[in-house]
């Protein structure tokens, strides 16, 4: 089981605390950090977070959130296995053009360990805020989707959509891994369709095994529809130890769950001093043999 963290550029007090948590990360064996997106949080709104009973995300408007990508890129030049993933960007708020060099980039620059983790979104303020219309925000991902994936091919770029025009260019340079993983985010809607049609990977947002295991069936009729199988797809879910033990682990890994995510927030007020005792109680029990 690949076990890492999620959320690590959130809340954090300095650069200095996120790259030293990202540092031991990778010294007591975790696989993968991984680091959420908004790029403001309003005072107040309107829309539904789709993932808690009040609708509101546990960020406020004062959290320090830095940018994921930047996060990564300090990250990737301060740790050579640990592998970085954005968990998730929001795809069609974004110049996917920007977002196809950076992404590129990151990859390169990390030696291909970079998972580029995208969703459509659920804030419209947000997506006010960027100058991009909230409506056709699920064809505008997918559209984007596609023009990411010509641009990482190093062939000359032709994309003519309703969203995107693109012709005559190549961007360089490409990312290390071809292809450079793609994980879809989500656990609502069509999630399971673009997962099957788009997806190396899927990070379900849920925080538990019970959570998960009804939303397997579904994914696996969407694959079955393109004619893929769950192995062509890594799943990625959240795990919450202190609400789930070790022991629970094996039953992740027989419904076929790739990788387990602990976030951030239970590291607790000092992340690094978290991070150790999950190293010693968590991490030396996986390793001690059973």
């Amino acid at each position: 089981m690949k076990i890492g963290v999620v959320g690590i550029n959130i809340g954090v007090s300095s650069g200095e605390e996120m790259i030293g948590f990202a540092r031991l990360a990778e010294e007591i064996g975790l696989e993968s950090v991984w680091t959420f997106e908004h790029v403001m949080v309003p005072v107040d709104y309107a829309s539904t977070y789709p993932y808690t009973q009040d609708g509101k995300m546990a960020a406020t408007p004062e959290t320090n959130m830095i940018d994921p990508l930047i996060s990564l890129s300090a990250v990737a030049a301060e740790t050579r296995t640990l592998r970085l993933g954005t968990g998730i960007n929001i795809l069609p708020q974004t110049n996917p053009l920007s977002l196809a060099k950076q992404a590129a980039s990151l990859d390169f620059i990390s030696g291909g360990r970079f998972m580029l983790g995208v969703g459509i979104g659920w804030l419209a303020e947000e997506f006010k805020a960027m100058g991009v219309p909230f409506e056709k925000r699920g064809a505008r991902h997918d559209d984007y989707i596609q023009a990411l994936r010509k641009v990482w091919a190093g062939e000359v770029v032709e994309h003519q959509s309703e969203f995107v025009d693109w012709s005559g260019f190549k961007s360089y340079p490409l990312p290390v891994q071809r292809p450079l993983p793609l994980v879809i985010g989500g656990s609502k809607g069509r999630v399971f369709e673009r997962v099957a049609r788009y997806g190396e990977g899927w990070f379900s947002p849920t925080t538990s095994l019970e959570q998960i295991l009804p939303l397997l069936d579904p994914l696996d009729a969407a694959l079955a529809a393109q004619g893929r199988e769950r192995s062509a797809v890594e799943i990625t879910t959240m795990w919450v130890p202190p609400l789930e033990p070790v022991e629970q682990l094996p039953r992740y890994e027989e419904a076929g769950v790739q990788r387990v995510l602990v976030p951030m927030v239970l590291m607790g007020e000092q992340p690094q001093e978290g991070l150790k005792r999950f190293g010693d109680e968590v991490m030396a029990a996986l390793a001690s043999p059973s």
